[in-house]
């Protein structure tokens, strides 16, 4: 029973179903894991979100920035961006299922000495702390003050961990580091702005997977979020986000043999993360 994780689709409903014709996926016998950011800046992303919701247990898949972007919205909070492409899914007659699925997703997910987020875990996490770190989101997501979450989610502080912090605080350090996460300082401090390249960084910043003592170095990371890094496939870090919406293509990586298979995509946007 193989396992494809599977980068970033954005909306992207066509370049999906390209990239399961080419793994020739059974979804009585395959599992897919997807990385976050199902939707948004790209043409179909109702179509997406119902396809994975409908592979039911033979998907897993983690919130993204624009997943949570997206749940947001709905609840009517923050504002709709210059290219975003969410109303069809805001308007969609399903729309209240489509949302509940997608609040349950998970924001990090453990299997067989891989730990898959979306962006990135903050140095300072053992891999068990991730998961509890990941699990008291996802209870806030799950139980009945969802909505007053939603209203607070957004912000760029603090910009570090700390085990004293309560509150929303916590919940946004986290969610930050799981969805937003590229470059941070030695210390675990996160940057925000920057989305080029590793090499191409202001003086003082790491990726965040460099950081010197990172306490995840032991299981292989899988992650998405950040088209500039590019597909990489080292034996510590899975990275998938390989710019479908860009021009790019969609990429997905099977865990037994790691393998890499990737399909062209149509898209020709500037890349805006």
């Amino acid at each position: 029973m193989p396992t494809y994780a599977i980068g970033d689709i954005q909306g992207c409903h066509a370049s999906l179903l390209r990239l399961l014709d080419a793994i020739r996926f059974d979804p009585a016998a395959d599992r897919l894991w997807f990385v976050g950011d199902l939707v948004n800046r790209g043409p179909d992303s109702l179509a997406v979100l119902r396809s994975v919701r409908d592979l039911g247990e033979a998907a897993v898949c983690v919130l993204g920035n624009h997943d949570l972007h997206l749940l947001a919205l709905a609840e009517g909070f923050g504002r709709i961006y210059k290219g975003d492409t969410l109303d069809a899914v805001l308007a969609a007659p399903d729309r209240d299922e489509l949302m509940h699925w997608l609040r349950h997703r998970r924001l990090a997910w453990r299997e067989d000495g891989y730990l898959m987020v979306h962006a990135g875990v903050l140095p300072q996490w053992s891999v068990d702390d991730t998961l509890a770190r990941a699990a008291e989101v996802e209870a806030v997501l799950h139980g009945p003050h969802y909505v007053e979450f939603f209203r607070q989610m957004y912000g760029n502080v603090p910009v570090a961990w700390d085990d004293a912090l309560g509150g929303i605080e916590r919940l946004r350090v986290i969610v930050n580091a799981f969805t937003r996460l590229r470059y941070c300082s030695a210390a675990g401090e996160m940057e925000f702005h920057y989305k080029g390249a590793p090499g191409t960084q202001p003086a003082g910043w790491l990726p965040w997977f460099e950081a010197p003592g990172r306490r995840t170095a032991d299981a292989t990371l899988i992650i998405g979020h950040w088209s500039t890094l590019g597909l990489v496939n080292r034996p510590e870090l899975v990275a998938l986000d390989t710019g479908c919406l860009w021009g790019g293509g969609l990429t997905a990586f099977r865990l037994e043999d790691r393998q890499v298979f990737a399909v062209p995509c149509p898209q020709a946007q500037s890349p805006k993360g």
